[in-house]
C-alpha cells in the first residue's frame, strides 16, 4: 500500500521525504511536499500517515497547524476522511468478510493499516452513516463490526 501511495504522490507531482523528526510528529504536508517520520515502525504506519498527508494535498488549503481554530479542525477531518476512504473503503469490509477475516487485528492486516487507523476509520464511518450502511447485498454494521449478507 505504501508503495502504491508513493507512486500516486509522484504522479501528482508531490515529493515525499522520509526524514528523522520528533516522535510527536509523524508527517507533514506543505506546498506539494510531504515529510514522513523516518522512525515510524512499520510500512503500515507509514502508509496511514502518507494517506493522511495526501488527504491534505487533495482537501486542505493554507496553514492549518493551529487546531484551536474550527476551520482548521474541519480541514484536518477532511484530510483524515480522505485517508480512511482511500485505505479502507467500505467495499473492503465486504471483501474481508468474503475472505473470512475473523477479527479487527486480521482486518487491519488484510487492509495493510494499523489497528489505530482502523478504529479511527470505523468511528468516522459510524459518525457519517450511523450504526450501519448498505452496499449492494451487504449491510455493514459498525458496532459491533460485522457484515450481513442478504439473499438475492
Amino acid at each position: 500500500m505504501y508503495d502504491r501511495l508513493l507512486r500516486e504522490a509522484s504522479d501528482k507531482g508531490v515529493d515525499i521525504y522520509e526524514k528523522p523528526m520528533k516522535p510527536t510528529i509523524k508527517g507533514l504536508y506543505c506546498n506539494n511536499n510531504i515529510w514522513i517520520n523516518k522512525h515510524l515502525a512499520t510500512t503500515s504506519e507509514k502508509a496511514c500517515i502518507l494517506a493522511e498527508e495526501l488527504g491534505h494535498y487533495y482537501t486542505s488549503a493554507g496553514n492549518i497547524l493551529d487546531q484551536s481554530k474550527v476551520e482548521n479542525r474541519k480541514q484536518e477531518l477532511k484530510a483524515r476522511s480522505w485517508a480512511y476512504e482511500k485505505l479502507f473503503p467500505l467495499q473492503k469490509i465486504v471483501q474481508a468478510h468474503q475472505s473470512t477475516v475473523r477479527n479487527r487485528y486480521e482486518l487491519a492486516e488484510f487492509l495493510g493499516v494499523t489497528e489505530e487507523f482502523l478504529e479511527e476509520a470505523i468511528q468516522r464511518y459510524r459518525e457519517k452513516y450511523g450504526p450501519y450502511t448498505t452496499i449492494d447485498n451487504y449491510t455493514i454494521c459498525f458496532d459491533p463490526l460485522g457484515v450481513l449478507e442478504m439473499f438475492d
